[in-house]
């Protein structure tokens, strides 16, 4: 899969971006948008993607599951303006769509969207606790088109990686692949943190630890070059209760209290 935010609508970490990838001596550098999506094209040629395209802020991309593994299958979804790119599969997802009166065809992506928006118009509960309640191995990124914001996370279950970078013009790219990174985002890029989720108006944090701050580890490749920052829960400092910002039912805004 193939996410791409312009740098308006996400501002990512600065610890992402390596200074080397944009330095006079780096023979790879980070691309433009058209030149990630023809990247991740030519990577799927075999297997055509699917794409959509929102004007200048964002592209979202995926190659539809054809003969894998269930826990690497990739879903697309996409409800009221708000689209969803999910990885992996969810073993509890039949309980789940009862505990949300979903539909019995409601498939992980699709589930994900409801979830996003009962809890961000009406739900009381904080976005960690919605997604501890999640079993399996996942990683999704929700595009919020009318709310101009983005939603990802990565389940603490390995089987699923998901890796975001910097492109060119400083726009934020996510995906799966971690060669259409390296050839997108030189050496501004880093996994994805397991247990995690961002916010484009809170930033990341940990939804397995919510109460502590996350913390950015400097990464060398193989070449002693600096990469983006790996990140990681501080287990030694914590993070003061979130407050809700806007709405105050902003399921994505909000943290634990417990």
């Amino acid at each position: 899969m193939l996410a791409i935010f312009n740098k308006n609508l996400v501002d990512p970490p600065k610890e992402l971006n390596s200074p080397v990838s944009h330095s006079s001596g780096s023979g790879n550098k980070p691309k433009y948008a058209e030149d990630i999506v023809r990247i991740f094209q030519q990577a799927y040629s075999q297997n055509t993607p699917i794409s959509f395209g929102f004007g200048n802020s964002a592209f979202l991309a995926y190659s539809p599951s054809k003969g894998i593994p269930i826990h690497q299958q990739r879903i697309f979804c996409g409800v009221d303006n708000m689209y969803c790119i999910f990885l992996g599969n969810l073993n509890n997802l039949n309980s789940l769509i009862k505990q949300y009166g979903l539909g019995k065809a409601t498939n992980e992506a699709m589930f994900v969207i409801e979830a996003y928006r009962t809890l961000r118009d009406r739900g009381p509960y904080p976005a960690d606790q919605v997604l501890k309640g999640l079993e399996g191995c996942f990683g999704f990124v929700i595009y919020d088109k009318n709310a101009g914001t983005v939603f990802s996370a990565l389940g603490a279950d390995q089987r699923v990686q998901l890796f975001w970078g910097v492109a060119a013009d400083g726009s934020v790219v996510m995906s799966d692949n971690l060669d259409v990174i390296k050839a997108s985002c030189a050496k501004s890029f880093a996994p994805f943190p397991y247990g995690c989720m961002f916010h484009s108006e809170v930033g990341l944090m940990s939804f397995e630890h919510p109460k502590n701050k996350m913390k950015a580890m400097p990464r060398i490749d193989s070449e002693g070059a600096m990469c983006g920052a790996n990140f990681k829960v501080d287990v030694s400092s914590k993070r003061s209760a979130m407050p809700r910002v806007g709405s105050e039912a902003n399921w994505a805004l909000s943290n634990s209290q417990a």
